[in-house]
């Protein structure tokens, strides 16, 4: 159709339209009415955009639409590029109409722009985006100061404020000290006093932050009260008291040294964890002292019951022939070790020389005979008898026997004056007890089924007891197979293994000699040596009592307890 209208009046009816339905419908009037402009460099008079301007909400999309005119009035035939000064924008066309997808972000006003191709003619449309929060401007903190004692906690809080000074609420703060080692805050603004000195605490929200001072000062001590005010226990066992601290306003205090003590450590004695250990029958008043201020607990120890035992299980390895000078100084490592982290008997001697008696006495309390080529059968009380009659069980472990329940003479490497159980009538005369004499490789099958008797007597070969070999083969056997044992959960929950030498090698004081002696167990006393003169009667003795056996052989009935060495 004849073109009979003036580009002002298609402007006019352009502009005048109120929102892009308007615009679209002028465009579709230009677009099937008019003649187009077939030249591509036709020279492009405006390029018209709508809306012009545009109010939106943060993250809202709006369309933008732009059509070209040549200087004669005519829609013309172009590329249009769009741009945007904040936001999203990209385009898509439908004949000459160019359309700009528009996607607002943040809160402010921008330019969205649209550039015709060819003739580079730009027009440019104005977004307000509105209702963004506002961004926090301070950081206050309250209380700006506070005082508190080591142990204390005081609560802080932040408040954030807009650049017109309104509190704002629902921000991010984060906190930090600038001190922990004085004072510490957590992430809802808890501080807590660590020791005496000041500290600055920083609220931060938004780049912006506030602090606070804090000032750790040491509360002192106003009361000590131990727990249990009054305990029962017998001797033997234990008992854990506790000691709570506190200021004169009766807030509980942290972080404080306390020192115990037993008023009488013949009845018991106390940890500096405040752990109690019945010795004997009586009564003791245990004292927890903390900055001048004490508390106490009245105890009172009982007699243990009869037959009651301290171990579960007690092994003993015996070696061979060896001054204990030589041992401390020799290539024993692993054995030394044991000896320096629980407990070693500085002057231990053996009864006689040579090796037999010193195994009767381990057995009988009894000499019996100084004859290694002794093969009677003993009758004298002995450990199998006293075991078996209190209900223990028992097994002798020797490496190299040739058999189950073999009572014989000397095999190889095997010595039966190292291994008198085959001498003791309570085993020989017995088939029951005879089977109890068992080959060391026995030994690892037991400890992993748990099977082990109450009392082992372990008997190394005529080598590995440092008899016929060197003292390193020693040590390394009893690495090898004696570390499983110790580190084994039935181990580390009750037992007790000794490690003694028959005699030694050099040395007739007190009829054997000076031998080294050293008792491992969980109870034992951590790197305890004792000066205290003992001898073989005294480990058989250890070893009855020790699991709950009221009768002992021979001389241990009146040898020195060995209960130096353990914590009740």
């Amino acid at each position: 159709m004849a073109f009979t209208h003036k580009l002002a009046a298609r402007l006019a009816r352009l502009k005048d339209s109120a929102g892009i339905v308007a615009a679209l419908a002028v465009a579709t009037i230009v677009v099937s009415c008019e003649h187009p402009a077939t030249d591509p460099s036709s020279s492009i008079a405006q390029l018209v955009v709508s809306p012009q301007n545009v109010t939106l909400q943060q993250n809202q999309a709006e369309d933008f639409l732009a059509v070209g005119f040549t200087a004669s009035g005519d829609s013309a035939d172009i590329a249009v590029s769009w741009s945007a000064t904040g936001g999203s924008i990209d385009s898509s066309s439908a004949g000459k109409r160019h359309y700009g997808h528009y996607t607002s972000a943040t809160c402010g006003t921008f330019t969205v722009t649209a550039t015709s191709h060819p003739g580079n003619v730009s027009t440019a449309a104005s977004v307000t985006v509105t209702g963004c929060p506002l961004p926090v401007a301070s950081v206050s903190v309250t209380p700006a100061t506070a005082t508190i004692g080591v142990g204390q906690t005081a609560q802080y809080a932040a408040i954030t404020r807009d650049a017109f000074g309104n509190p704002l609420g629902g921000r991010t703060v984060t906190w930090s000290s600038s001190n922990p080692a004085v004072a510490t805050v957590n992430g809802a603004g808890q501080a807590t006093g660590v020791a005496v000195g000041s500290a600055t605490l920083t609220a931060t929200s938004e780049g912006k932050s506030g602090t606070a001072a804090i000032l750790v000062t040491n509360v002192p001590v106003a009361s000590v009260t131990v727990s249990p005010a009054t305990a029962s226990v017998p001797a033997g066992q234990t008992v854990q008291l506790t000691a709570t601290l506190k200021d004169a306003n009766g807030n509980t205090l942290t972080g404080r040294t306390v020192t115990w003590s037993s008023d009488n450590t013949a009845v018991a004695t106390v940890s500096g964890s405040g752990l109690v250990s019945g010795v004997a029958a009586g009564a003791a008043t245990i004292t927890a002292t903390s900055e001048a201020k004490t508390g106490t607990s009245a105890i009172t120890v009982t007699a243990p019951p009869p037959g009651s035992s301290q171990f579960g299980h007690v092994f003993v390895v015996t070696e061979e022939n060896t001054d204990y000078v030589d041992v401390t100084t020799s290539s024993m490592p692993y054995l030394m070790g044991l000896a320096a982290q629980y407990g070693l008997a500085t002057q231990y001697y053996a009864n006689t020389h040579p090796s037999i008696g010193n195994y009767f006495e381990l057995a009988t309390g009894q000499i019996i005979s100084n004859n290694d080529s002794y093969s009677q059968i003993v009758s004298v009380d002995n450990i199998v008898r006293e075991l078996v009659a209190a209900g223990k069980t028992w097994k002798s472990y020797a490496e190299d026997l040739p058999s189950v329940g073999y009572t014989g003479g000397d095999v190889g490497n095997y010595a039966r004056k190292h291994n008198v159980f085959a001498l003791l009538s309570d085993v020989a005369n017995d088939p029951a007890q005879t089977n109890r004499l068992v080959p060391f490789t026995q030994f690892a099958t037991d400890l992993a089924n748990g099977t082990l008797p109450t009392f082992s007597n372990i008997v190394p070969n005529l080598c590995n007891d440092a008899h016929d070999c060197g003292l390193d083969v020693a040590d390394s056997w009893l690495q090898t197979n004696i570390a499983p044992l110790i580190a084994s959960p039935v181990f580390q929950q009750d037992g007790l293994l000794i490690i003694v030498f028959d005699e030694a090698g050099g040395d007739n004081t007190n009829g054997g000699g000076r031998i080294v002696w050293v008792a491992v167990s969980p109870k034992a006393k951590r790197a305890y040596q004792s000066t205290t003169l003992y001898q073989h009667p005294s480990t058989l003795r250890l070893i009855l009592k020790g699991l709950g056996v009221s009768v002992f052989p021979g001389a241990a009935a009146g040898a020195p307890d060995m209960t130096e060495f353990f914590t009740p």
